[in-house]
């Protein structure tokens, strides 16, 4: 087959020509040579190329196929992406942190850009420039005021174990401008319970204290503490939220002995951590979905969830796949799991939490 002129080459290797139209370039010959029935080339000096195609066969043809975007691509590695580990794989295996890096730099971090959130007055309400919610999970304020930026917090609904949707909120750590929008999204949503993974400062600010020492109003939301209870590893306060004549309880729980990008000193006070939330979501009268913050909201966070649906997949099956659980969380929100560090804790975390457990063997 000869192609009239490399523009016409790069064309056909673009595979989006219609049947029709390719088989009559097919038909075309580079200037000079014998012009084919409909296609003339029109070479004369001093004037440009131009090409006249027949376009009679097109009424038949198929569809030009869509292209996939990049984004397209990085989902579908993240739903595809698979390492099943069996609780003696898991505990037997020495996870070294060079191996772990290997596997955890492959992960794409399925980051938002600013380009797909044109929301006005968004960045105000952003903590960290680059950390953005993903547009396609990300949680939406029904307020009756129906401008845009009323709608937007940096939030995402997370899938939880076995896919269930929006088992999670995974979001940022409030700001003084953001404070009434977490709490309307916990009101809108039925959250029982809210985990908080950070301090409110490490060196700088990390999180502004969004609830009172005893009752405050916060946008139409009046706050009441009902009880605090302390332990050596996390404080969990019970809240009173009311909304003109409605009330709700919400407990909310700060483990706060975890450092930025990094892991804790423990698996075991991580575990326990486990431990209390399922005993509080057993108890709960709501089964809205439980909100998770650290500072950014993908580093501690990701690592908490992460940990949690590990739980669940080893307490049932006997086996866990760790790889998938975090992509499968980058879907939701880009960047889950911060650090090769916190993807070693988290193998670490669950090989303790497999050693528990009764083996399982096939029959």
């Amino acid at each position: 087959m000869v192609l009239a002129c490399s523009a016409c080459a790069k064309v056909h290797s673009s595979g989006l020509l219609h049947k029709g139209i390719r088989a009559e370039m097919e038909k075309t010959t580079c200037p000079g040579q014998e012009v084919k029935k409909h296609v003339r080339l029109q070479d004369r000096r001093g004037s440009s190329v131009s090409l006249v195609l027949d376009m009679s066969s097109l009424s038949n043809t198929e569809p030009i196929r869509s292209v996939s975007t990049p984004r397209d691509v990085t989902v579908q590695h993240l739903n595809n992406a698979s390492h099943v580990l069996t609780q003696d794989i898991l505990q037997k295996r020495n996870w070294s942190l060079e191996e772990l890096q290997k596997e955890f730099a492959k992960i794409p971090s399925n980051f938002a850009s600013p380009e797909e959130l044109d929301i006005p007055g968004r960045a105000a309400k952003d903590r960290y420039k680059s950390i953005l919610p993903n547009p396609q999970s990300r949680v939406c304020l029904r307020r009756s005021d129906s401008k845009e930026d009323e709608s937007y917090i940096n939030a995402n609904y997370i899938q939880g174990y076995g896919g269930k949707e929006k088992a999670y909120i995974a979001t940022q750590g409030p700001m003084l401008n953001t404070i009434n929008d977490f709490w309307t999204m916990v009101w809108q949503e039925e959250v029982p319970l809210i985990i908080m993974l950070t301090k409110l400062k490490e060196e700088k600010e990390k999180c502004v204290c969004y609830w009172p020492e005893t009752d405050a109003t916060y946008g139409p939301f009046t706050i009441c503490v009902e009880s605090i209870c302390k332990y050596e590893e996390y404080t969990i306060r019970d809240f009173a939220l009311q909304l003109k004549d409605k009330c709700r309880t919400v407990k909310h729980i700060v483990f706060s002995s975890w450092p930025d990008q990094k892991a804790p000193e423990s698996a075991k006070t991580l575990l326990h951590l486990i431990m209390e939330v399922e005993k509080i979501l057993q108890a709960a009268r709501s089964t809205g979905p439980i909100v998770v913050h650290c500072s950014a909201g993908i580093g501690r966070t990701g690592c908490f969830i992460a940990t949690q649906i590990g739980c669940q997949q080893l307490k049932d099956k006997g086996e866990v796949d760790i790889l998938g659980i975090v992509c499968h969380l980058r879907i939701d929100r880009g960047g889950m799991i911060q650090t090769s560090e916190q993807y070693q804790f988290l193998h670490h975390t669950l090989a303790m939490y497999a050693s528990q457990l009764p083996t399982i063997t096939d029959c």
